[in-house]
């Protein structure tokens, strides 16, 4: 039983060690932001489901804030069912390349 313990321990480090390894790459993000371009690239876009909705612009957000909003619509912990369609189909590193992307962008 201990040999069984100590090893899901260790698998939980080599996880959280993993998770830790991602590091957002910019230049990889074009293509991955093509479907944030459509909202969040247009200056005063409100969205119109599923209620009127006024898009914020993130660019020159911080990286950890973008990241951390792309999890919690992956987790349902944020509601916008358009949103949570997109975070959804991310991965970690997709989340990481984008927030990296648009934290080195300047606010509008």
């Amino acid at each position: 039983m201990k040999k069984i313990y100590a090893l899901l321990v260790l698998a939980g480090f080599a996880h959280a060690a993993s998770a830790a390894d991602i590091v957002g790459n910019a230049q990889a993000a074009p293509a991955k932001i093509e479907m944030c371009i459509g909202c969040h690239g247009i200056p005063g876009y409100k969205a119109t489901f599923p209620e009127v909705f006024q898009v914020p612009m993130i660019g020159g957000q911080s990286a950890k804030y973008i990241e951390n909003a792309l999890k919690a619509y992956q987790k349902g912990e944020r509601k916008h069912p358009s949103m949570k369609g997109i975070a959804a189909s991310l991965s970690e590193q997709d989340i990481a390349d984008v927030a990296a992307y648009y934290s080195q962008q300047t606010a509008k």
